[in-house]
């Protein structure tokens, strides 16, 4: 995964940028005009520091599809998400899931946020009932060629490029209040504030 991760791009690939026929053609090939605004226009591309008390980082992907999505957000005192950064290694509808993402979350409480389901990022996004432009029938034939068969099991990385997204706000969101709670922890025991050592009886 963090092979990946260091292959991410700001947005899309170099290549799709350098060709906009490209682009035409994955929108006459299925993808609906609502993913190609974010597509060629990402919202809040970036990073923030990991290590921020108030950021907190998701790190989600299917490697077998070849999308994987880091997403960060920032929690002001209130518990509101006041800034949300991503960067997505993968196809145009799991860039324009994480790009709305951002600003579908940006705003939201950790409760709302953490109550966003892939159902309504590919309502919105128009996005087909299955994963597009993914690879799915190629999995089945390196699976049926390694094992001889398939099973469903076999299958579960095959992901709709939404449900990165769900998964991913879940993440931050849980990386964030982890962080939250050792810091609660280590304030709480004036032995360990003062050693960062937990007393022994």
């Amino acid at each position: 995964m963090n092979a990946l991760m260091r292959q991410i791009r700001p947005a899309a690939s170099s290549a799709m940028r350098a060709n906009p026929a490209a682009i035409a053609i994955s929108g006459s090939r299925g993808y609906h005009q609502k993913v190609l605004d974010h597509y060629n226009k990402p919202r809040n591309v970036g990073s923030m520091d990991k290590n921020d008390a108030n950021v907190g980082t998701g790190l989600v992907g299917a490697p077998a599809c070849g999308d994987v999505m880091k997403l960060q957000i920032r929690v002001d005192d209130n518990g509101i998400i006041s800034d949300v950064k991503f960067k997505t290694f993968g196809c145009g509808s799991a860039i324009a899931s994480s790009s709305y993402l951002t600003e579908l979350v940006r705003g939201m409480s950790l409760d709302e946020a953490g109550k966003v389901k892939n159902t309504t990022i590919a309502k919105e996004l128009s996005l087909p009932p299955v994963k597009c432009m993914c690879k799915p029938f190629i999995l089945v034939a390196n699976v049926t060629a390694n094992y001889g068969y398939v099973q469903e099991t076999m299958l579960t990385d095959i992901v709709h490029c939404s449900m990165l997204a769900e998964d991913a706000i879940k993440s931050a969101i849980k990386d964030y209040k982890s962080k939250r709670a050792a810091e609660t922890v280590l304030t709480s025991s004036p032995t360990m504030a003062a050693t960062g050592k937990e007393a022994t009886a």
